[in-house]
């Protein structure tokens, strides 16, 4: 690249020092990256030439860059990571989908502590327990918790000075009751030190105690209270079956490693807690395939554990810089926290396994991509071959007629780029010069309304010219629909498909083109097809209820059209007119309560 004499001058002063560089384009940052000694650093991506692909599709673009120093290189990977958090740089790894795992959280700092769920984890001397992948898992054992363990759940503070009436989870004994002074706080924290060491693993002492509360229930002839035991018992060990145990006893872990391909990365997360496996997640990486996988994981790090508690060992399979990443890990945990990069045993084993689902999730990836490919972009380049185009339509309209017998006809413009409907692009029309159920005509307004619009005068309201258009009709409907097109003075290819057989029509052709029942491109204009009709009658069917109602109001007495418009007004929708009462509607200004009862009734027949 050619350096300014701006970029020469930077260069030339660079210092030796710990710190941040932001790389820049037309004044946008574009990287963020850190570095122990920023002077060799910066000047590297200048100067080589063996970039891997990613640096050097980035190279091509940047045109400044900045710096921030640092005392330490620590201070440099904090500063890293809020940076790349403010600014989202689009060269930075950044997880799209970033995810709060849901966690279990004890709240020992209270007399009579409660267990409630949260995604967040914070320094308020509470207990927490997780990350639990997923909702339903979460759920499940909050609910098996409670049903096992009669912690309160309300939000009172406790413990009251003068005892209350318990709720109705002590008389089904879900609760002990603290509100009511029902037991004491050491009684209370006797089952708070069960739900710890459950949470912690520790469940065969707690199903050892439910099974002899069994036997003494079904001694005492106390079936139904012996039955919701046994129940309680399956729970848990169908729970923890549910789980693999690992070799670790106790372990607290995250395993995190990666696999890349020459275009993409995949790293795979792993949580083991309390020595059991709990669950894992992968996140792809794109455009990381080539780059080194040291850069890649702390990159990775970075971003994952900004909201998500560290565990207190973290293996992973690479790292560039051990001692800082582990030092800035400690922070996060706000305790201890081991990095490490296991080379042998039983640890490696994790690793290795992490690996494998990773290379899995990254081959599925590209299958479910191939296959996108295929029913999108490969079906609209198929569509252009079956149709004699020169060219792969990006921009492809659909349009469809709905009317009940004449009324209301309504048209609607649906509208697919590169294979995907593109939603905010649809439109709807009112059929304003034909009256009756006259079809052709109302294409051939609906296309003359949309082409017009793309003469507009105010470049901001005109609309893109499309690369295809599909009517959704035979021949006679493409007919009207194309001498309309070309009396605005464009000539755009367009085509129809009747219902029918699926025959394709093209302008002036006698003989349909007839694609294969498995065609990706038969299966794009039908599915284009199916959206512009389900578009249209959703319109048509709305406009119909809405003249249905307002044909009612007008048959009620004493609902003229003042009144007609301040209910209107009032409710803001005829939906919401339906739903209020007598009452309601009497406190509209210019009601009254014997014109509001009789529009109630009206609306409610019995």
């Amino acid at each position: 690249m050619t350096l300014t004499d701006n970029l020469q001058l930077k260069l030339s002063m660079l210092p030796p020092s710990p710190g941040c560089y932001l790389m820049k384009q037309k004044g946008d940052i574009i990287y963020v990256g850190k570095a122990v000694n920023l002077k060799n650093r910066v000047r590297s991506y200048f100067a080589q030439q063996d970039h891997t692909p990613k640096v050097a599709a980035m190279m091509q673009h940047v045109d400044d860059f900045d710096i921030m120093l640092c005392a330490t290189n620590l201070e440099a990977l904090m500063l890293e990571c809020n940076l790349i958090k403010r600014h989202r740089p689009y060269y930075n790894i950044l997880l799209k989908d970033d995810k709060h795992y849901p966690y279990l959280r004890l709240s020992r700092q209270e007399p009579f502590p409660r267990l409630t769920i949260t995604r967040k984890v914070v320094s308020d001397g509470a207990q927490y327990f997780g990350p639990y992948i997923g909702a339903s898992a979460v759920r499940q054992v909050f609910q098996l918790l409670r049903r096992i363990f009669p912690l309160r759940t309300c939000t009172l503070k406790l413990p009251l000075a003068r005892p209350v009436r318990p709720c109705v989870n002590y008389e089904i004994g879900q609760c002990l009751g603290p509100c009511a002074h029902k037991c004491t706080q050491e009684e209370y924290a006797k089952v708070v030190e069960d739900v710890v060491a459950f949470l912690k693993g520790q469940y065969k002492d707690v199903v050892a105690r439910l099974q002899a509360q069994m036997e003494a229930a079904s001694a005492q002839m106390q079936y139904e209270r012996a039955g919701e035991l046994h129940a309680a018992i399956r729970d848990i060990l169908g729970l923890m079956e549910q789980q693999n145990v690992l070799s670790t006893k106790g372990a607290e872990q995250d395993i995190l490693s990666l696999w890349q391909d020459d275009l993409d990365a995949m790293v795979q997360v792993l949580f083991v807690r309390g020595g059991k496996m709990i669950g894992g997640d992968a996140f792809a990486l794109p455009r990381e395939g080539r780059e080194d996988a040291q850069n890649v994981l702390d990159g990775f790090m970075l971003q994952f554990y900004e909201d998500n508690k560290p565990a207190r060992e973290v293996l992973v399979s690479a790292t560039g810089d051990r001692e800082t990443m582990e030092a800035w890990l400690r922070d996060k945990r706000e305790g201890a926290v081991d990095l490490l990069v296991p080379q042998r045993g039983a640890k490696k084993a994790l690793i290795l396994m992490a690996q494998k689902n990773a290379r899995d999730a990254l081959e599925k990836r590209n299958a479910r991509a191939q296959v996108k490919q295929e029913r999108t972009i490969g079906a609209s380049a198929e569509l252009a071959r079956a149709l004699g185009m020169d060219s792969v339509p990006r921009r492809i309209e659909g349009f469809d007629i709905s009317n009940t017998q004449g009324a209301q006809s309504v048209a609607s413009m649906v509208v697919f780029v590169d294979g995907e409907a593109a939603k905010k692009e649809y439109r709807r029309f009112r059929i304003k010069t034909v009256e009756g159920a006259n079809d052709f005509a109302s294409m051939n307004e609906v296309v003359s309304r949309r082409f017009e619009r793309a003469r507009h005068e105010d470049e901001s309201q005109r609309w893109p010219l499309p690369d295809l258009v599909l009517v959704d009709g035979g021949p006679e409907q493409l007919k009207f629909a194309r001498e309309a097109m070309l009396e605005t003075g464009f000539e755009v290819p367009m085509f129809g498909l009747a219902k029918k057989m699926e025959e394709i029509w093209l302008p002036g052709s006698d003989i349909p083109v007839v694609l294969s029942r498995r065609s990706a491109a038969l299966h794009l204009i039908q599915r284009i097809r199916d959206e512009s009709h389900r578009f249209a009658i959703t319109h048509h069917r709305g406009l119909r209820e809405k003249h249905s109602l307002h044909s009612r109001l007008e048959d009620v007495p004493g609902i003229g059209p003042a009144r007609r418009r301040a209910l209107l007004a009032h409710f803001g929708s005829i939906k919401k007119i339906t739903e209020s009462s007598a009452e309601e509607l009497a406190q509209v200004k210019g009601m009254s309560l014997p014109a509001a009862q009789a529009l109630h009734s009206a609306l409610h027949p019995k």
